[in-house]
């Protein structure tokens, strides 16, 4: 299904430095790439001022020539003889970086020790893909037991493991280098070169006519009830083929890309085998660095919606779900790109506004016939508007409010859902608008920057 591939060519840049970083410009399967190594042939891979502006140069190249940057890293941090000049090199290297974000995709494989200022770069990437066996950290093992008393191995402070499921650091994890390449080279199929181009069209093999007729049966019969909503977004996209982003970390909501009829697109959607499909804070995080990226490389969006609101408790409001909450509402608002909402089951409340409403923004709503949209749940509405009811009235209660506003039509009739599809025809109706919007082009006011809830 990848486009196909052509022979490896590479140019290597600043041939004539010595150190523990190599830069060159190579073919990464049918891709042309500035393809960076930092290992540890050399200091351990420590990175003194000559390696650090290495670095710098070979992103400032990928900038300016547009193309990806792909660096495999490990790294033990600055090289300590070289003092402060060390830790000013990395400096340039995560200014460059901040330069050409959003501007070519930036992917970091992972594939030994990445260690205090250094680990910050992976910060930076637009993908991290980290191997079995590296780790990553600010501050490492000795200093934390010496300063909390709590002994903890490289592994369980900043392992592979640790990254994909509790950091997010992680969005995928490999094997060995050899496998993780080969994840590169997918991911880059679904991106462009850079922000001014569209991402390659895929041989399109999957017709986008077709049907789901059994789409609606991976439903419960219970709106409470649990169930994979990748099953549902595997079925709608082509060949029924999903790469999955930080799977692991909030897995409440599922990112991924995949293609509509050839044609790259992003994806989010609650999952409620997690959370029951909430949105806590680490899953308003992982949505929002993902729709940023989707709008940054002119990947259309589609959200498919099951979500009984924002997840609830002291400690997340402590934490600040105000202002992470913020943060994917914020990434709708700004995003230009095609974008299209499909609200399967529920969507309550503030979930309902940030998961990509028409009010954020979105270009199509659409809902399936039996999607309830509204404040609450039937249960919650009738304890705030009926408390004082017995039993039996607020069982009736439940009943009518349930008939009457818990359905799509109401939405519908005001304009905030513009049609009620059959679940059948979902992969249709997404083919379709998707070939409507493909024209789509939309600017932001200008301004030097918006300032993002971060």
């Amino acid at each position: 299904m990848l486009p196909g591939r052509t022979s490896v060519s590479t140019v290597e840049l600043r041939a004539g430095t010595s150190g523990a970083v190599t830069t060159e410009v190579k073919k990464l399967g049918d891709r042309s790439v500035v393809f960076i190594q930092i290992g540890p042939t050399a200091k351990l891979g420590a990175l003194d001022l000559a390696d650090s502006e290495k670095l710098a140069d070979a992103v400032g190249q990928a900038l300016e020539h547009r193309l990806p940057m792909v660096a495999v890293m490990a790294s033990t941090g600055a090289f300590v003889p070289d003092g402060i000049a060390a830790t000013h090199g990395w400096g340039l290297a995560a200014r460059q970086l901040v330069h050409a974000s959003g501007v070519v995709p930036l992917v970091i494989v992972l594939d030994g020790p990445a260690v205090s200022g250094v680990a910050l770069l992976l910060g930076l990437a637009d993908v991290v893909i980290m191997c079995r066996d590296a780790y990553a950290f600010v501050t490492g093992p000795r200093i934390v037991h010496s300063v909390t008393g709590v002994p903890v191995s490289s592994e369980g402070l900043g392992g592979a493991t640790m990254h994909a499921r509790r950091t997010g650091v992680a969005s995928l994890v490999a094997d060995d280098r050899e496998t993780a390449l080969a994840m590169v080279e997918e991911l880059l199929s679904f991106l462009p070169d850079h922000t001014d181009d569209l991402p390659h069209r895929w041989a399109a093999t999957d017709d986008p006519e077709r049907a789901l007729p059994t789409v609606a049966e991976m439903l419960p019969t219970s709106s409470t009830g649990s169930y994979d909503v990748r099953r549902i977004v595997a079925e709608t996209v082509d060949d029924n083929h999903l790469l999955e982003l930080r799977e692991g970390f909030a897995p409440n909501l599922v990112t991924a890309l995949a293609t509509l009829d050839g044609a790259p697109v992003g994806i989010l959607a609650n999952q409620p085998q997690a959370l029951a499909g909430t949105i806590d804070i680490e899953a308003s995080q992982k949505g929002a660095r993902f729709v940023a990226m989707c709008d940054a490389f002119n990947l259309p969006l589609l959200t498919f919606v099951d979500t009984p609101g924002f997840y609830p408790g002291k400690d997340l409001e402590w934490r600040g779900m105000i202002r992470h909450g913020a943060e994917l509402a914020f990434a709708y608002a700004r995003a230009t790109v095609p974008r299209i909402s499909v609200t399967l089951r529920k969507s309550y409340g503030g979930a309902y506004i940030v998961m990509d409403s028409k009010t954020m923004g979105s270009d199509l709503a659409l809902a399936w016939p039996g999607a309830e949209i509204a404040v609450m749940g039937a249960k919650g509405a009738v304890e705030i508007l009926h408390r004082r009811a017995d039993e039996d009235e607020r069982a009736r209660l439940e009943i009518d409010y349930e008939a009457r506003l818990l359905n799509p039509y109401v939405a519908a009739d005001r304009g905030l859902i513009d049609a009620v599809i059959d679940p059948a025809d979902t992969r249709r109706e997404l083919c379709s608008a998707l070939a409507v919007l493909e024209s789509k082009r939309e600017s932001l006011p200008p301004r030097s920057h918006d300032n993002s809830p971060l």
